[in-house]
Parts: structure tokens; sequence; C-alpha cells
């Protein structure tokens, strides 16, 4: 199974977490490629420096120790960033210029055919192949709605947090090159996620359980920590991490990720006692 991430090196944690869900709850004994995407664009922000070496190898550590065939690849675009959006109009999108990293992967040798893509703040509550599994043949890419945007932009408006995609389809049809061309054209709302709706030629809609970015039931897959809103005490809006422990404690009252989490303070106490 391939799985792919990006970021600076904040996502760290993320990643780290994520992983550790998906190790736990899977049942399958087939090996895990897991494909990192970062760059150096530290002249937009301080900040923004590409996840270290130190860090994708002690990831790699992690995943052997549940298959000794699992393997974390760090993959820097750096060279491919400067050259296709540097000082575009979307370089200081909503979230921060490692969203548009995915929007690359047709361009790079190493990406498999199949491939999931996953935002760092992601943990799965249930196992990996109900999602992974999941037939996409004669689609570009599988996906579920935005939780927000499905009532605001339109009903089948998808979250990019969560793209099990088919590259052999998305080369076919230009998915990506599409979507470069309007992020090079023009500023949009949501960057990544506008560029791909927009391209698309077609998905497979999925559940809600495949990427719940506001609950956690019992039957879903995939629990997103997104920002989202909150009414009480009053009206407003929060960005609460998976990493961020106590507040997963005190704020979701969620115990079903504390077999991960408390070995994510253990493993990174760990690394930075070794560093």
């Amino acid at each position: 199974m391939n799985l792919l991430f990006s970021g600076n090196d904040y996502v760290f944690d993320g990643i780290m977490t994520c992983l550790l869900s998906v190790f736990k709850r899977t049942k399958s004994k087939e090996p895990f490629n897991v494909y990192v995407l970062t760059m150096d664009v530290s002249h937009l922000k301080k900040e923004y420096v590409p996840i270290s070496k130190e860090k994708t190898d002690y990831l790699d550590a992690i995943s052997k120790k549940y298959n000794k065939e699992n393997k974390v690849h760090r993959l820097d675009v750096t060279d491919i960033y400067m050259k296709e959006f540097s000082k575009c109009p979307n370089e200081q999108c909503y979230c921060s210029p490692y969203t548009l990293l995915r929007l690359f992967i047709d361009m790079i040798d190493e990406i498999p055919d199949k491939i999931l893509y996953l935002d760092a703040d992601i943990m799965f509550n249930r196992e990996i192949e109900l999602l992974y599994d999941t037939d996409i043949e004669g689609y570009e890419y599988a996906a579920a709605r935005d939780h927000y945007g499905k009532y605001l932009i339109n009903p089948n408006y998808i979250n990019a947090g969560v793209l099990l995609f088919n590259m052999k389809m998305c080369k076919e049809t230009g998915l990506f090159k599409k979507a470069r061309a309007l992020i090079k054209e023009k500023k949009l709302l949501f960057a990544d996620q506008d560029a791909i709706y927009r391209s698309t030629t077609k998905k497979k809609m999925l559940p809600q359980r495949f990427n719940d970015q506001k609950f956690l039931h019992k039957h879903t897959v995939v629990r997103h920590f997104s920002k989202r809103l909150f009414y009480l005490p009053y009206p407003h809006t929060d960005n609460i991490k998976q990493w961020h422990v106590t507040k997963i404690h005190k704020v979701f009252g969620y115990d079903q990720f504390d077999d991960c989490l408390y070995e994510y303070i253990y493993l990174r106490r760990k690394f930075e006692d070794e560093g």
C-alpha cells in the first residue's frame, strides 16, 4: 500500500501519529511505501524548511518495527516548485504552499499507480484497507465531501485531505496539468482543493466516514482534525490537532487513539533525547 504526505519540518508529529494509527489498526501484512514530499521555501517564511532526513529516517525506523519491509521515502521537490509555482497567485494560500505539492505527483517517477494522499492531521479509527481497497478503476480519484463545502459551495465539493488517486487515469485526463494551470492563473479560495475539484473529469464519492472532519463515530474510518467551528461556550473556530493530546482528551473527550498517542509521546521524547 502506498501513502503520500507533504509538508515542512512541522509535519513530523502529524505523520508520526497518523502512521501509528495506520500500523496499529491495519490487519493486512502487505508492506507500506510512504512518500513524504517536502521543499525549502524559507525565503517566504523562516519556518518553511523541509522536513529533515533525520526525521524521515526516524519515521522509517518506526515503520520497520511494524513490518521490516515498510519504507519511508523523502522526496525534496524544491526545484519543481520553484519552476512551476514560484511567485504564482496562490503562493500565499490559505494554509501553506506545501498543500500545493501533491499537484506535482504526475511529474515524479517514483509515485506508483495507486496512492493514498493524506493530510498530516489525520488518524485512522479503523483499518486502512476499508479505504485503500476501494475500486477506483475508471475514476481519477476517490474522495469524501467537505463538511462545510458541501453546504456552502456544492453538494459534491470534496475535501482534499484524503484522496485515493488512480495515477494512470489522472495522467490520461491531465488532472494535475489542468490543476497546475489554474494555480498559476488566478487566486483560488482553497488553492489546491479548488484546483483539483475544478480539474476533475470523474471522481468517486466516498461516504463521510472516510474523511470525518467533525465527528468520531464507531463506523468512522478516518478522523480528520481540520479547523472547525465550535458553538460553545461561544461561537469560535479552533484548530485542534491529534498531537495536542491534552485537548484531544479535554475538548473532544476521545480515548480511542490513546494507544497511538501514548506511543507517540514516548517516541517523540526518545527522538529528542537521542538528538
